[in-house]
């Protein structure tokens, strides 16, 4: 096998020493698999014919990008599966000014797509934490999210087309630049969410916006997390929609500052991270002013409003910076990304409080908290059997605080194999009755990322 996908890749295209192999056996999370090999295709056309090899002699295949994923999804757990890596197909193959459109390769980073079509005028919203470090691919499959999502929306709103690469080696193409398409069912939102279970992204055309001229970002400090949660909803129930509405509960600032030094206040609750945009400076200006006053009102410490473009990078590097600084807390995290309706979302931080309390292990609790999206890091030793034994109990809980208000168990991190027990449980039986005959009518064989999502 190894010989005939050299033939298609050359030699270096495919990895298989154990140094390489073990480079690709991880993700985001703690979960770990080691595949037999490691392929780099640089074309659409190289995907195909790898795929065919493989369900000729029935070999799972996990698609994968930069592995920053958080649900293990990219993770190899089938220890003869074989990873197709697109970190090589990284071109943007045309940004179309006039039609607003950018068809770029699976293996893109998201912020270098995004520093080009600004080059031109134009934005591409979803910005996910890992901006940095994830792909276009990846993040299609996870269908990603980012503290944008609440005014813009998520990856799927910019989805217009896909080349994909099914099951059988054929290459499906769906979509296109047409504002308007209704001819037969929508293929393109159907991979969206998928996590390379349906077939491998190769390329994607996406939708893009006009660029915002004018920002404001503001920082309001809270001694009451529970006050700093019934905030988000008062500035929503004025009219106002940001660009965005970040909440960071005091576990994470403590550690936020430990490690970068930003000069935040440690000795408050939570803080929201506020950002209005437009093209009018009037308009964002008025909005962020009116933000500042409802923040204040409902007991605020303090407002502070970015002056100099210096001051809001040192805002979003603090709250980009959650996820790693958190180490400093404890070695393992649990990072989840439940979603709630807003309205829940003071409800739901007190369960998770309570959860932490309970079971002896500190929760972080920070987020997209103007679309209810909070991410619940429970810190831990995993090396500890009776803490690891306390997280799967404590993961459970947190679902189930999530489930009871009506919420989900997950906007954007998607189910990998982290969430896979209780997959059933949120949807019920028979939308995974549906879902997996739509995977067994496109992937028969269960060669495309085996294990997740559904119990084998």
């Amino acid at each position: 096998m190894i010989e005939k996908l050299a033939k298609i890749l050359g030699y270096d295209g495919v990895l298989c020493t154990p140094e390489d192999l073990a480079v690709y056996s991880y993700d985001g999370t703690f979960a770990e698999g080691v595949p037999r090999a490691v392929v780099l295709p640089e074309t659409t056309g190289q995907t195909s014919e790898i795929v065919k090899l493989a369900a000729e002699a029935r070999i799972p295949l996990v698609a994968r990008g930069m592995g920053s994923g958080l649900a293990a999804g990219s993770v190899p757990i089938n220890s003869e599966s074989i990873v197709i890596c697109f970190t090589r197909m990284n071109r943007i193959l045309e940004i179309d000014a006039q039609n607003a459109t950018v068809q770029a390769e699976a293996g893109v980073v998201t912020a270098d797509l995004q520093a080009e079509v600004e080059k031109q005028g134009l934005f591409y919203p979803p910005d996910p934490s890992s901006i940095r470090h994830s792909t276009i691919g990846g993040n299609i499959a996870c269908n990603a999210g980012g503290p944008r999502c609440l005014k813009y929306g998520v990856t799927s709103n910019y989805l217009l087309g896909l080349t994909v690469v099914l099951a059988d080696g054929r290459i499906l193409k769906t979509g296109g630049k047409p504002i308007k398409d209704v001819t037969g069912y929508n293929l393109t939102s159907m991979f969206a969410s998928s996590e390379g279970t349906l077939g491998l992204i190769t390329e994607a055309l996406l939708r893009l916006v006009a660029r915002p001229t004018q920002v404001r970002t503001a920082l309001a400090e809270f001694d009451s997390l529970a006050n700093a949660s019934h905030t988000v909803n008062a500035i929503l129930a004025e009219g106002i929609v940001p660009a965005t509405l970040e909440l960071v509960d005091q576990t994470a600032i403590v550690c936020i500052e430990e490690a970068m030094h930003l000069g935040l206040a440690t000795d408050v609750e939570a803080v929201l991270i506020i950002e209005t945009d437009g093209s009018d400076e009037s308009t964002v200006v008025r909005e962020i002013d009116a933000i500042g006053r409802i923040c204040r009102e409902s007991g605020a410490r303090t407002v502070k409003v970015a002056k100099t473009g210096e001051e809001r990078d040192g805002l979003w590097k603090a709250r980009r910076s959650v996820g790693s600084s958190l180490a400093r807390k404890a070695p393992n995290k649990l990072g989840e990304d439940i979603t709630v309706p807003r309205s829940a979302i003071p409800e739901v931080v007190e369960r998770l409080r309570g959860i932490s309390a309970k079971h002896g292990l500190p929760i972080a609790i920070f987020g997209h908290a103007g679309d209810g999206n909070l991410h619940p890091n429970i810190l831990f030793d995993k090396r500890n059997p009776e803490q690891w034994s306390k997280v799967q109990r404590m993961m459970g809980e947190i679902f189930e605080a999530a489930l009871s208000v009506g919420g989900t168990l997950s906007g954007e991190h998607g189910v990998g194999v982290l969430k896979r027990p209780y997959f059933e449980h949120a949807l019920g039986t028979v939308s995974v009755d549906v879902q997996r005959r739509i995977k067994h009518a496109l992937d028969p064989l269960n060669i495309l990322n085996p294990g997740k999502m559904f119990e084998d």
